[in-house]
């Protein structure tokens, strides 16, 4: 029984205004040739399919021509866990035709765990793995919030309700006497992020630890973009996003995780590299050194590179813009940030490098702004609790909005 792990494919991601169209087309193509060449029977894909939870239409044609081009292939199963970037009713709306495709769609926690519970089969039509298809767990699906709670209290209570919903699934997939793969989407204690992962704050729960998870023989994570294993576990991983989702997750190789069930329960996992689709590139120095790095750029890919510049010049320019733009005029590259190196030596939210509010997300401000004040560690980090889980909600809200004005403007077309 061979398996393929992949998540966080972010389709329809805008990257800094640029479309990922090209890219996730090409991987998506990629996908397909490696589930036939290493003879893959079942396919998970744990979270974040779109980007959004109303997707642009070309992500969406993507998603089910995907799963269209996967029964030419010999994978005899897909299943699809919602992450923290799904929508629930967005992912749930095809499940019953997709069901058709032999896929199995589960968007959100359902109040039955026998639903979250897949037995997965063999290239002999022998049911082989049962899987706790869990996805991404929000607060309100397993736990009732109580006044007058600490922050630790919240925390505990969230850890061990996740923590049970885990075992209770576990318990069920366990009764079929097969060897049991789990999914989940969340951060794990000591988990490597990077610049592109939104940070999911439930309640106060930062990450959860490895030994909530339950005995499975392989666990299949998704939410942290950087591949990794979780606590040194080699069958606790994270697959990672198949492309590089921010200029940071470069420097890291992307893949895909195929885990076969041989003749014992313990699964071999092999490790399959992804090409690099576009390259995504990060240079800095002073404008000289730039101009010669950037001279120095491979070009051979089908994809123009996409560039990221950091200036460390001492010399205050009022726009690093225009000459960093005129190094590329000629050449197959784009830029598509220009920043000034950040200085940490002054106070305040305009540094001695002259670094700007457009140079800056909305929790680069938050942390500098904390960094002027001489505040006990115990109130930082309550301060910055507050701040995610207000930013969590913003972003809840938003997505409640994108999907409520696709179902307005849904209807507009049908009247």
């Amino acid at each position: 029984m061979r398996i393929l792990h992949t998540s966080d494919w972010h389709l329809g991601q805008h990257f800094m205004g640029k479309s990922r169209e090209a890219e996730h087309k090409a991987f998506l193509q990629w996908l397909l040739e490696t589930v036939n060449e290493h003879d893959i029977d079942a396919l998970i894909i744990a979270g974040d399919v779109f980007d959004t939870g109303t997707p642009p239409s070309y992500a969406r044609t993507l998603y089910n021509q995907f799963i269209v081009n996967l029964q030419q292939t010999c994978c005899r199963q897909l299943v699809i866990v919602g992450g923290n970037h799904d929508s629930v009713s967005t992912l749930n709306e095809s499940r019953e035709l997709l069901a058709c495709l032999n896929t199995t769609v589960i968007g959100g926690v359902s109040e039955t765990p026998d639903d979250e519970v897949v037995l997965l089969q063999n290239a002999s039509g022998e049911y082989a793995v049962a899987l706790c298809a869990v996805p991404y767990i929000r607060p309100r699906d397993v736990l009732e919030s109580r006044s007058g709670e600490s922050d630790s209290d919240k925390q505990l209570a969230l850890q061990n309700a996740i923590a049970s919903h885990y075992q209770t699934v576990f318990s069920k997939a366990a009764d079929y006497k097969l060897s049991v793969v789990a999914t989940g989407h969340l951060t794990t204690v000591n988990g490597q992020l990077s610049e592109s992962v939104r940070e999911i704050y439930i309640g106060t729960l930062h990450a959860f630890p490895a030994s909530g998870f339950p005995p499975a023989d392989y666990i299949a994570l998704g939410h942290l973009h950087k591949p990794q294993k979780v606590a040194g576990q080699e069958h606790v991983r994270y697959s990672g996003s198949p492309i590089p989702l921010s200029f940071d997750e470069t420097a890291t190789a992307k893949q895909v995780v195929m885990v076969a069930f041989n003749d014992c329960s313990t699964p071999e996992i092999t490790e399959i590299p992804v090409p690099v689709f576009r390259p995504l590139l990060s240079i800095k120095g002073s404008l000289k050194a730039i101009e010669q790095q950037i001279q120095e750029v491979s070009t051979d890919s089908d994809l123009s590179p996409w560039l990221e510049i950091e200036v460390t010049t001492e010399d205050y320019l009022s726009d690093v813009q225009s000459p960093v733009q005129d190094m590329v005029a000629d050449l197959p590259l784009e830029v598509l940030r220009v920043k000034r190196q950040r200085s940490t030596q002054s106070a305040g939210l305009v540094r001695e490098a002259r670094e700007t509010l457009e140079e800056l997300d909305v929790s680069d401000v938050f942390t500098k702004r904390l960094e002027d004040e001489s505040l006990e560690n115990d109130r930082v980090q309550a301060l910055t609790n507050a701040f995610n889980e207000v930013l969590d909600a913003i972003h809840l809200d938003t997505v409640q909005n994108e999907v409520n004005d696709g179902k307005a403007v849904s209807e507009k077309e049908v009247v």
